[in-house]
């Protein structure tokens, strides 16, 4: 049902029928001051001295109320004033499906529906009065609207202990049935259903659990929207409930107004501390749910939620924010993203706003998508711009677009700034204003070296402008902003000059730029400046036009001619980026002291430069695609220099030797360098180098074995090159991670799985390409598989076969589980049972390591006898039998043990038991043994050969892996089609020849085999 607020038709939500002289003083005062506290619009008439008739006035307050309470005393029956209300309720009742409600004060309601005991006597004196009066009283119309509304459901005072105990119930029980807090929300929820339910999934999975969540996006998104349809559809799960606006109030208003919207009555807070206080004492224990629209600030959060003690079973916290980093600090269970709408939802919206339909008019069809592409998916902009296009014709359509690509809608902006606004940081609104201008789509880290050599602290500055989505962090780390947010960030610049760019603090749009360096109108006010033209632009510009430009920093200038002096260009720039760079080198006078990245690609450049320059801070220097550049600089005078990128530079064909002593370097590219013969050997002492791109240089037929000496290298690519050889010392690198050489492309952990496979089963080998050397035959094999991702795989391993185990070391349980999952998938074997193979018998197959034959003996007696009597039975190994052995089992091929505090093991048994067939045995079929150890994180493997000839050697190369509390797990592989029920693991400790084994329970038939027998026989 509606409320007052939804439905305009009502005047009152409430209109209050009573007896003034038994229950003003005492009752209706406090009940009326409880519902308007409550914020629910009610009427009542404190007139004691009443007309014979009731006014037009009254009767319009009670044609005009969505619910009539009735409050029925002793005494209402013996007021004719009372009475034709209560006849004027019941006829708004009948004619316009009012509410009407009774509320029983200290009387009986029997009494009431059918006018008995005092009630009736007064109601019978009232009719005796009337009648010596010569009035004509509605006798039958009184008695029928006094049993109708006894009759309806209401409240009885004599059930509750005090006044205040039944006013709080009336409050809640009406604030329940008109609906009052049901939220108004878009008149076209497109899209939400599913949204709204995502929310609603994670609460309803939280089991009763108290939780606090966060709705998170940009301005305009949709978060309040989707908090308000949360709210509507579970409020009335809760006891407690409430929608608090945060943006706007100070923390004890905001604590007033949770308490009173909640509790349903007026609070007074006089303190933030206070507040918190009453919150966490009112709210503790109560199953309530808690919307907090639009925080800013996490003093707000701490305000509102405290130490967020009081949310407890049951109840649900939830904020919407900008800033992610609120949601963060508070540690809340669940934060839900806003997206922007995709495209068939956004012209959907659109449409409903601008033509009331679900589709555009024909003939602004194509218009329609445009105005939907503008918006890229903002729910804001698509109802401000639908609406504001509604009934328009199709020439206003086509101005509005031409408006919008210059000056964004003022609506959708004022909206939108608000997050800008709220930036209290000077440099974080200059880090915006760049991006927003010269910086989308370039990598983070690429722009955060340059702004941070711009002195804007960009590394804190842009993890907050992503906190506060402001801008986003999009593939390959690149960043990314909404267009609506970049077009605000540009208006923002405009503002300071609307008619004279050259006083802005960045130019981007071409137009403008092409008229401060036509007309030489720059100023120093002017940070950043970019303009791009086509590659066939033969437009030239005079170098002086940039003479008053003295505190630029930012110069974009991609295929500009430029003649005249380059010392007139600031000396301040920390960027430029000029690609098809028009000169064959810089000339000395271009002053680039303080930069921090250098892009010059595609340009004529045959030399950087001519004299070797001193360039302390440049980090980044790109001279791709430079067809003409024949050799790199003299890197002396580049310290600083992390990056060098020459792709695609066919003419190079000298690297400058003083490489070496870049002590800073993390990358070089020198992908499809085609000229290039060879690496100068002072290259290979690059400490720092992370990544070094040869890809396509097909004159490079040798890599060094002095490449060990990049302790930092973590990827190497070079295919499509001359080299024949991988260099052997590239095994013992700590660092690669990627490699693709020779053949060999990715980590090496993708390729070791099927190594160990061709290694158990040679004749199965899937690795056809590898092959062994002669290297170490030690009976271990050491493999690290993190800092031995690379190399060539056969050198690597040497010659597996004269092995006989390997252990794969691994760095987490992460890293080891992972490795366990794709060998153990080479190496499946089947663990169910099905028809076919209830017609064979169980037999046992035992792995012994160690020196306890003695004991052994025993143990496969014992198992023997086990299998005669059980059949298919599960309790047929034998159990622990101290002090001799220790036993686990587990079902399928492996089972799980911890390693013995304070126990000397003398070896491990395994017994695998398994069905025979005629076509399989167990020794034909085994495989290998791979030992787990959780622990150490390692992975220990046994080929066949090795496991049914364990020697002395093996049995302490397994135990000198093995600790006190160490957590193992031992699988026993066999080929695909084996099938295995059990395997039990025997700890060894001692022997005896007089031991004797525990007598086996009587057998019991597993009760899986029964249901499969009773199926098949």
């Amino acid at each position: 049902m509606s409320s007052s607020n939804s439905n305009p038709g009502w005047m009152y939500d409430v209109f209050v029928s009573f007896r003034g002289e038994d229950t003003r003083k005492t009752f209706v005062s406090h009940l009326y001051a409880a519902l308007s506290n409550a914020g629910i619009n009610t009427f009542i008439d404190y007139r004691l001295e009443k007309g014979a008739e009731i006014g037009a006035e009254l009767v319009r307050a009670i044609q005009g109320s969505q619910m009539s309470i009735i409050i029925f005393s002793l005494d209402y029956a013996s007021s004719r004033w009372c009475l034709d209300e209560l006849v004027k309720v019941t006829e708004c009742c009948t004619t316009y499906g009012q509410l009407v409600v009774p509320i029983f004060y200290d009387v009986d309601p029997s009494h009431v529906r059918r006018q008995k005991g005092g009630f009736g006597e007064r109601f019978e004196a009232l009719l005796q009065t009337c009648l010596l009066q010569g009035t004509h009283p509605q006798c039958e119309r009184w008695r029928d609207a006094l049993t109708m509304v006894a009759n309806f459901a209401g409240w009885d005072s004599r059930n509750c202990r005090s006044d205040g105990e039944l006013v709080e119930q009336i409050v809640d029980g009406i604030f329940g049935i008109l609906d009052m807090d049901l939220l108004t929300i878009t008149d076209f929820p497109v899209g939400l259903e599913a949204r709204v339910q995502e929310v609603i999934d994670f609460i309803n999975r939280q089991s009763g659990r108290g939780c606090v969540l966060g709705v998170w996006g940009m301005g305009g998104s949709g978060k309040t929207t989707i908090a308000k349809c949360i709210y509507n559809q579970i409020r009335l799960r809760f006891d407690r409930r409430g929608f608090i606006e945060a943006s706007t109030r100070g923390h004890i208003d905001l604590q007033e107004k949770l308490l009173s919207h909640v509790l349903k009555t007026k609070v007074r807070v006089h303190s933030t501390a206070m507040g918190i206080r009453m919150i966490e004492k009112r709210l503790c224990g109560e199953k309530t749910l808690v919307v907090l629209d639009d925080v800013t600030e996490f003093a707000q959060l701490k305000a509102l939620c405290g130490n967020c003690k009081w949310i407890g079973v049951g109840s649900v916290v939830i904020i919407t924010t900008r800033d992610i980093r609120l949601l963060k600090l508070l540690e809340v269970d669940f934060v839900y993203k806003m997206e922007e709408m995709d495209e068939n939802e956004s012209l959907e919206l659109f449409s409903l706003h601008a033509f009331g339909e679900a589709e555009p008019r024909e003939d602004l069809y194509e218009l329609a998508r445009k105005v939907v592409a503008y918006c890229r998916g903002l729910p804001l902009a698509l109802e401000v711009l639908g609406s504001y296009l509604i009934n328009r014709t199709k020439n206003v359509w086509e101005s509005v677009l031409l408006k919008l690509e210059k000056i964004p809608n003022d609506q959708v902006q004022k909206k939108l700034r608000i997050s800008f606004d709220g930036l209290s940081d000077l440099l974080e609104k200059d880090i915006f204003l760049d991006i927003c201008c010269f910086f989308i789509g370039k990598d983070r880290a690429y722009v955060t070296e340059i702004l941070n050599g711009c002195g804007l602290c960009a590394d804190i500055g842009i993890t907050v402008l992503i906190e506060r989505s402001l801008i986003k962090v999009e593939r390959n780390n690149k960043l990314g902003m909404h267009p609506l947010l970049r077009d605000m960030g540009r208006e923002i610049i405009r503002e300071s000059s609307r008619t004279e760019p050259g006083k802005w603090s960045r130019l981007w749009f071409e137009k403008d730029v092409l008229d401060v360096l036509t007309r030489n109108t720059g100023t120093e006010a002017i940070q950043g400046l970019s303009l791009k033209l086509p590659f066939t632009s033969r437009d030239c510009f005079e170098a002086n036009a940039f003479v008053k430009m003295k505190g630029l920093r930012l110069l974009q200038l991609d295929h500009v001619q430029l003649s005249g002096n380059y010392g007139y260009l600031s000396k301040q720039l920390r960027w430029v980026s000029w690609q098809g760079f028009p000169l064959k080198y810089i000339p000395n006078n271009f002053d680039l002291k303080g930069v921090i990245a250098i892009d010059l690609k595609h340009s004529i450049l045959r030399l950087l430069w001519k004299k070797p320059q001193v360039l302390e801070w440049l980090k980044i220097l790109n001279l791709s695609h430079s067809k003409y550049l024949i050799e790199t600089p003299d890197f002396s005078g580049l310290p600083s220099l992390e990056k060098l990128v020459l792709k695609d530079c066919p003419s190079l064909c000298r690297v400058h030797q003083s490489i070496g002593d870049l002590r800073n370097l993390l990358l070089i590219n020198l992908k499809n360098c085609t000229s290039l013969r060879n690496l100068p050997r002072e290259m290979y002492k690059l400490k720092s180098l992370k990544t070094l791109n040869l890809s396509g240089c097909l004159k490079i037929d040798k890599l060094e074995e002095d490449i060990v000496q990049m302790e930092s290298l973590m990827t190497l690519i070079a295919e499509n090159t001359a080299v024949k050889q991988v260099p052997f010392s590239i095994v013992s690198s700590k660092s690669i991670g990627y490699i693709s050489l020779c053949g060999y492309e990715g980590p090496l952990r993708n390729f070791i799985p099927s190594i160990i496979w061709s290694w158990m089963s040679p004749r199965m080998n899937r690795l056809s390409g590898i092959h062994p050397f002669n290297g170490s035959s030690s009976s271990l094999v050491p493999v690290d598989m993190q800092n031995n991702d690379l190399g060539d795989l056969a050198q690597l391993f040497g010659n597996l076969s004269n092995q006989r185990s390997v252990l794969m070391q691994c760095d987490t349980k992460f890293q080891l589980s992972k490795q366990l999952e794709i060998i153990l998938d080479f190496t499946k074997s089947e663990t169910s049972y099905t028809s076919q193979y209830l017609k064979h018998s169980l037999e046992s197959y035992l792995i012994s390591i160690g020196s306890h034959a003695q004991l052994l003996n025993t143990l496969s007696k014992g198992i023997s006898e086990g299998l005669t009597t059980s059949e298919y039975c599960d309790d047929f190994l034998p159990e622990d039998n101290y002090p001799y052995w220790e036993a686990h089992t587990g079902d399928g091929q492996s089972a799980y043990f911890t390693v013995p505090e304070k126990r000397c093991m003398k070896g491990i048994t395994f017994c695998v038991v398994y069905l025979s067939t005629p076509e399989n045995t167990a020794a034909e079929c085994l495989s290998s043994v791979i030992m787990v150890n959780y622990t150490k994180c390692n992975i220990q493997i046994f080929k066949r050969d090795t496991v049914i000839s364990f020697n002395d050697v093996d049995w302490q190369c397994i135990i000198s892996h093995l600790g006190h509390g160490d957590e193992v797990e031992i699988f026993v592989t066999f080929k695909h089609g084996f099938v295995v029920k059990k395997i039990g693991v025997y700890l060894m400790y001692g022997e005896s020849v007089d031991m004797k084994i525990e007598p086996l329970p009587e057998p019991k038939e597993n009760a899986f085999v029964r249901f499969i027998k009773k199926i098949v026989l």
